[in-house]
């Protein structure tokens, strides 16, 4: 009875081990779960088999290179499953995820990557400050100006070393620039001047921030640009106005050269800052006043995408805006309306009830949620005589437009004040 008892004993756990339940990935999981992550643990165990690391993090590159987010992802957690501490799959998961909206599971690539390599790579840090706000988005930041710095130092010391050994630079090597501190310090100003603009101190602070971006890069259009923001912002607007158009001058020849040539050039693209900065700026150059540098700018943009509410509602307020000053100044001086102002301010009107009326229509298409924007089209429009009537779809509207993603829109459509 013994032996039989022993043998019992022996038996159980033996049937026990072959419970799922035990193993602590399918405990309080349903069948159908299981039937999952079973086939999740085959895949990777594939995956790994067929690919190795660099196989799959090249085919996510590929894919990122096509804008195919979905199947990067899928590339990337490939990589990820086989090599879970990869620096490089978890920088590249945080830039899909961030692209595909999801910005949990970007912030935790981003962490993790941080966990991994904290003094090495600004960049996971700069995305990290993108994703927060207020003074964790300014910590993130910092964090990443002083990788950046010491990166700096160090690519520094090594190109000296190498100058004296007469050993070439490794070309290829992705290395920190000055550009990058500049737009760096940028991002923290940008903070002080929005999520922290009513603490203590937040004006002088980011105009010192602007200061060092602008030490690191003289010209940099950005940061020009944010000046003049910062100017505008404490009502120093003539100056706001010169830094304005330096930033201006300094990119809108290449945007024109580009828009006539339909270049492709990549040196050239580079001198012109993002859409949604070139967005900002038409605004500004509205609040100045600079409404003919205003128009070269809006044109390029829609040359550029024609598909941005926010753009044709801008396009048509600096008509409207160019229409009311020329009746201003024909009433200032006390004179007689000329044929020749009569026709162009006709002009400006259909420009500018076209314009509206293309915001309006591309507003419903794309199921907008900006009231202050749609509010301030129709009082434009009723103040223009509405709505232009009769006219042909416009090629953009069809039947079959896909709206863009919110993110799109929220990046180039903020709420502008007036």
């Amino acid at each position: 009875m013994g032996g039989q008892a022993k043998g019992k004993k022996k038996g159980k756990p033996k049937r026990k081990d072959i419970n799922p339940n035990l193993d602590p990935r399918f405990v309080g999981v349903s069948p159908q779960e299981r039937m999952k992550l079973r086939a999740h643990e085959k895949a990777k165990k594939k995956s790994a088999e067929k690919y190795s690391v660099l196989q799959l993090l090249e085919k996510t590159e590929e894919c990122m290179d096509s804008f195919d987010f979905e199947m990067a992802r899928l590339f990337c957690q490939r990589a990820l499953d086989v090599e879970s501490s990869n620096l490089q799959a978890l920088d590249m998961q945080g830039h899909i995820c961030s692209e595909l909206g999801d910005t949990e599971k970007a912030k935790e690539a981003f962490l993790r990557a941080v966990e991994l390599s904290p003094d090495v790579g600004h960049s996971k840090y700069m995305y990290l400050g993108q994703i927060n706000t207020g003074q964790e988005s300014v910590d993130f930041y910092t964090k990443g100006i002083q990788v950046l710095l010491s990166a700096l130092e160090k690519q520094a010391q090594t190109t000296q070393a190498e100058a004296a050994a007469a050993a070439p630079a490794d070309e290829d090597a992705e290395l920190p620039t000055a550009k990058d501190v500049c737009v760096a310090y940028c991002s923290v100003a940008e903070v002080y001047l929005t999520d922290l603009c009513m603490e203590e101190g937040a004006g002088d602070k980011c105009k010192e921030l602007i200061e060092r971006a602008l030490q690191y890069h003289h010209d940099n259009p950005e940061a020009l640009q944010l000046m003049a923001s910062y100017l505008f912002s404490t009502e120093r607007n003539q100056e706001g106005k010169e830094y304005l158009l330096k930033s201006v001058g300094l990119w809108l020849p290449a945007q024109e050269q580009n828009a006539a040539s339909s270049s492709t050039d990549e040196d050239m693209q580079n001198e012109i800052p993002p859409y949604e900065s070139r967005v900002t700026t038409a605004k500004l150059l509205l609040e100045s006043e600079e409404f003919e540098v205003a128009v070269d700018v809006l044109e390029g943009l829609l040359e550029e995408d024609d598909e941005v509410v926010q753009v044709w509602y801008l396009s048509g307020w600096v008509c409207y805006l160019q229409l009311e000053k020329a009746k201003e100044l024909q009433e200032r001086e006390g004179r007689e309306v000329t044929e020749e102002e009569t026709e162009e301010w006709k002009a400006l009107q259909e420009v500018a009830r076209s314009y509206l009326t293309n915001a309006k229509k591309l507003y419903i298409k794309l199921r907008c949620d900006d009231q202050p924007m749609s509010e301030h089209v129709e009082q434009l429009l009723g103040d223009l005589g509405g709505e232009l009537e009769g006219e042909e779809e416009d090629p953009f509207l069809d039947e079959d437009y896909e709206p863009c993603s919110d993110e799109e829109e929220d990046a180039a459509e903020a709420p502008m004040e007036h």
